[in-house]
This record gives structure tokens, sequence and C-alpha cells, in this order.
């Protein structure tokens, strides 16, 4: 993959506060891989604004809430 990017997740975190959530049932429910999550949370891919959006909604949580960008 490309360069790693600046935006940062709680993809992990969220996981673990759903009842401990695999990437693999993230992935499911959201239609993607469970590479792509991967991928996303170890920061080495930025999702698309629709899948960003897929993921908070899985959470049920703001969309800042799951992913930040620094303000520099």
């Amino acid at each position: 993959m490309g360069k790693p990017t600046r935006i940062t997740n709680k993809l992990r975190e969220l996981r673990f506060h759903a009842a401990e959530m695999t990437q693999a049932d993230l992935a499911d429910k959201i239609g993607v891989t469970r590479q792509t999550i991967i991928a996303i949370e170890q920061g080495k891919y930025s999702p698309s604004l629709e899948v960003a959006f897929q993921i908070a909604q899985a959470f049920g949580v703001p969309l800042e809430e799951a992913f930040q960008y620094p303000n520099d």
C-alpha cells in the first residue's frame, strides 16, 4: 500500500467496547474485507468517506469519535 495516512482511529478500542467485536465481524457488517479493516485500523489505509461513516454508524458513534485528523 502507499504511505501511512495521518488520519488516526479508535477502531480497536471501539471493537473492544462493542462486546469485543472481531475485525471479521466489523468487515461483514459494513461489507468490506477483514484485510481492509486491518489496514484501516493500523493506519496503513484511509477509508473512503462512505466506509468511514459506515464504521461510525456500526458503533453508533459520531464520525469524529471513530476517526481523527490532526490540526496542524
